[in-house]
């Protein structure tokens, strides 16, 4: 089976000590905003507007960037994470996964009122403060209850 693999980029949004996640209803897991890069987008762009439209909080990214410029170079903001997810897996075999630029962002307000057609509503959005992500692990995945502490930290 060959597998497909699509470069996504995702940003862990905080706000005064708390990140937040939603239950993918395709997926069927909690998840932080993010979604599939377009051709014309770096990753940092589209985390920001991936978040954008899913929530309607405009992040401002916690990310280094270096000072490499040249005229034909140049540094943008650098993932936090850089993560290889197994999206669909059936019988063994990966058939499809994402290559993830996982972002941190601080946010002014808790207040979710997606930009974007077609998102989930604002209600099954939910704040997660470190206490909630410990207490809940059995119900979200490792990796976004470690990376969600981590965000938490760093923001």
């Amino acid at each position: 089976m060959e597998t497909t693999r699509h470069f996504v980029a995702t940003v862990y949004v905080v706000h005064e000590g708390a990140t937040l996640l939603h239950e993918h209803d395709r997926l069927g897991m909690w998840l932080p905003p993010g979604g599939h890069i377009d051709r014309d987008e770096l990753p940092h762009e589209a985390a920001v507007r991936e978040c954008y439209e899913e929530t309607g909080l405009d992040a401002s990214l916690v990310a280094p960037e270096g000072d490499v410029e040249s005229e034909a170079a140049r540094s943008i903001p650098q993932p936090q994470q850089f993560l290889l997810e197994d999206i669909n897996v059936h019988e063994g075999e990966v058939g499809h996964q994402h290559v993830d630029f996982v972002f941190y962002g601080r946010v002014d307000s808790r207040a979710v009122a997606p930009a974007g057609r077609d998102e989930a509503d604002p209600s099954v959005w939910e704040w997660f403060d470190a206490a909630d992500l410990r207490a809940r692990a059995d119900e979200l995945p490792d990796d976004v209850v470690e990376v969600g502490l981590d965000a938490i930290e760093t923001v």
